[in-house]
């Protein structure tokens, strides 16, 4: 298969809804296939999975169903969007003229290609179908990118490129810790990108769209 998408762009949960759905509207005819985060749902589950100890697989899971909610109702709101369960869909919905918003469950169920963890988010699933899909992959969160510590604390120092390599080495960051890996299994790279703000998303992946003064990461996984 010939993929039509150019990019994967995954909204961060932490971006709904308003921002999500603003972000998601202005990526229509951008060859953009959208995954969701699990936002405030799925960190009510890690919540919970603190109290009672749930099985990882269940947590797994029912984190992933929270990506499925967001995404349908992101869909509900953005008109140029329309919901896909397949690769297959995934094209067809970007060829009819629409952003594909990707519900990933069933998809994932099928392929199962990760071990049930906290460490595996929405960050690595999007990851998973770029690669596939042979697509570009922009991590959309709310803040403008990496940093050697939490962007809030005293000396923290924001990093505009890093290798996947040495991001293995970090305690945590605005990213999944499968990530990394992944990005360096597929070769790869990824750019993180504040999506308070539409128009950074969109001077990186439309060349007709520049808006240079802003921070983002390029993250790179291809280190050959």
């Amino acid at each position: 298969m010939i993929s039509i998408i150019k990019q994967v762009v995954k909204i961060g949960g932490s971006l709904f809804p308003n921002h999500a759905i603003t972000l998601a509207d202005k990526l229509k005819n951008t060859g953009s296939c959208i995954i969701l985060g699990g936002g405030e749902f799925a960190n009510l589950i890690r919540k919970y999975d603190d109290e009672v100890s749930f099985s990882q697989k269940t947590n797994h899971w029912t984190a992933i169903d929270c990506m499925d909610i967001i995404a349908k109702l992101v869909n509900d709101k953005v008109e140029s969007a329309k919901l896909a369960f397949s690769i297959d869909e995934v094209n067809d919905i970007s060829d009819d003229g629409f952003t594909p918003i990707f519900v990933v469950s069933e998809f994932l169920r099928n392929e199962d290609p990760f071990e049930c963890s906290w460490d595996v988010t929405s960050d690595s699933i999007a990851a998973y179908v770029a690669n596939i899909l042979n697509a570009n992959l922009f991590i959309v969160t709310n803040v403008n990118g990496i940093y050697t510590q939490e962007p809030k604390e005293p000396g923290s120092t924001f990093i505009s490129e890093i290798d996947a390599k040495t991001l293995l080495t970090f305690q945590e960051s605005s990213i999944d810790v499968m990530l990394p890996s992944l990005l360096l299994e597929f070769g790869t790279d990824c750019y993180v990108v504040n999506g308070k703000y539409p128009e950074w998303v969109l001077s990186l992946i439309d060349d007709n769209v520049n808006h240079y003064n802003f921070n983002y990461t390029k993250i790179i996984g291809d280190l050959r």
